[in-house]
């Protein structure tokens, strides 16, 4: 007797408990360069929330890597705090929360605390170290019961961190195994010891993995140079993402004080289709919010594709260069990210002539 693994089309966007909200057909249209974290376990860094949520994106509450064992309630605690004394919504800026992870002994506190005391405020649950479609599953089972419980109207969606090697074997039904689904994140880190990579960095490139040219008859130096360790796995994740109609994101770069390498990061995955990347520090911000939102000069010149080719159709010439319908929707992609960016940033919008 053949199996059936997957929900029927009509059967998947039912809710899972009664009285919990419809899940979305659609993504909710926001902009999400950045998703700054923060450990609210921290009084200090609670008070400067309402002043961080003014110039980010996202703002997540941190309670897994990081909080240590004996902060976790406190933690918990104080993203409750933190979700109730600021109105996140009003900003324009998204609030999440990292729980911990599915085998620990917090996780279920985590989200039924959260969620009874602020699940109408809270956008997204992002989720560690997610192996397969089953570890969301059981997430969206619970949370459409604790939903229904708190009287919670719209659905609290999930974000995936892709930090083990059969989680990246398993990306593909990830992505695809419930309408909660948000995005998923690249987490190095746990990814690298998952896989036995022998590097201690998180993220980014390594002085040794790298290629070198051929050498040459008069012995001078051959050129080497630094390749990417995540190249792989960006697209991969990508491609889930893109297939599934969910967001792909670059997680964590550990070196605080190299910018310069962080924002080279950051930049790779932009042009590879990642949403955003997360930030560890103050200083990460403004390079996600520059590096994520598409360059003015290239939105101009993407407005003249379109401008040229209305509907698509046909070859133009700009610059010596042919356009044609596949082109015209690079252009679009571009201009409409473009447009997001604008309707959240007035600085940009003014640069993008919106």
């Amino acid at each position: 007797m053949e199996l059936m693994l997957m929900k029927t089309p009509r059967a998947f966007f039912k809710p899972l408990a009664i009285g919990a909200p419809a899940p979305y057909r659609d993504l909710p249209i926001k902009v999400e360069r950045m998703i700054h974290f923060v450990p609210p376990h921290l009084e200090k860094v609670r008070a400067k929330v309402p002043e961080i949520a003014k110039g980010v994106d996202v703002v997540l509450g941190n309670l897994e890597d990081a909080i240590p064992a004996d902060a976790k309630e406190a933690a918990r605690a104080g993203f409750i705090e933190m979700a109730r004394e600021t109105d996140f919504a009003a900003l324009g800026t998204g609030l999440w929360t990292r729980i911990n992870c599915l085998n620990s002994p917090w996780m279920l506190d985590d989200v039924m605390e959260i969620v009874a005391a602020v699940g109408d405020k809270l956008d997204v649950i992002m989720v560690p170290k997610v192996e397969g479609p089953w570890d969301i599953h059981y997430l969206d089972q619970i949370l459409a019961q604790l939903e229904a419980k708190a009287g919670v109207t719209r659905p609290i969606q999930l974000h995936a961190i892709l930090e083990t090697a059969e989680g990246v074997a398993n990306v593909d039904a990830i992505a695809l195994a419930s309408p909660r689904m948000q995005g998923i994140s690249l987490g190095p880190a746990d990814l690298a010891a998952s896989r036995a990579m022998k590097t201690t960095r998180v993220g980014g490139g390594h002085p040794g993995y790298r290629v070198v040219e051929d050498p040459h008859a008069d012995g001078r130096a051959r050129v080497s140079v630094q390749q990417d360790l995540w190249h792989y796995t960006f697209a991969k994740m990508v491609d889930a993402c893109q297939t599934a109609g969910i967001k792909p994101f670059y997680g964590p770069f550990g070196d605080i004080k190299d910018l310069e390498a962080c924002e080279q990061q950051f930049r790779n995955a932009f042009i590879m289709g990642c949403a955003g990347a997360w930030s560890l520090h103050p200083d990460q911000i403004a390079i996600a919010k520059k590096v994520f939102s598409p360059d003015p000069a290239e939105v101009a010149f993407a407005k003249r594709i379109l401008e040229a080719m209305p509907d698509g159709s046909g070859v133009a010439m700009l610059d010596g260069k042919m356009q044609d319908d596949a082109t015209w929707k690079q252009a679009k992609v571009m201009v409409d990210s473009a447009k997001l960016v604008a309707a959240k940033d007035p600085d940009m919008a003014a640069a993008y002539g919106f």
